[in-house]
């Protein structure tokens, strides 16, 4: 079963709102140090394993910034 995000931020607990931060900095410091090795970070998009790599990472980052 998939919690959908507004339910895991609007929770009573403070341990179920807090992994969701947690969760955030994990995968910001994955991308950090994809980028620092020029590696590639693989992750699930709508079901699908994605590939990453470094340079899309460094250009999703200049976007948002």
């Amino acid at each position: 079963m998939i919690t959908p995000t507004s339910d895991i931020l609007n929770s009573t607990d403070p341990d179920i709102t807090g992994s969701y931060h947690a969760i955030q900095r994990a995968r910001q410091a994955a991308v950090d140090l994809a980028i620092q090795t020029n590696t590639a970070i693989v992750t699930s998009i709508n079901g699908k394993v994605v590939r990453i790599p470094a340079t899309e990472l460094i250009k999703q980052r200049q976007l948002s910034a």
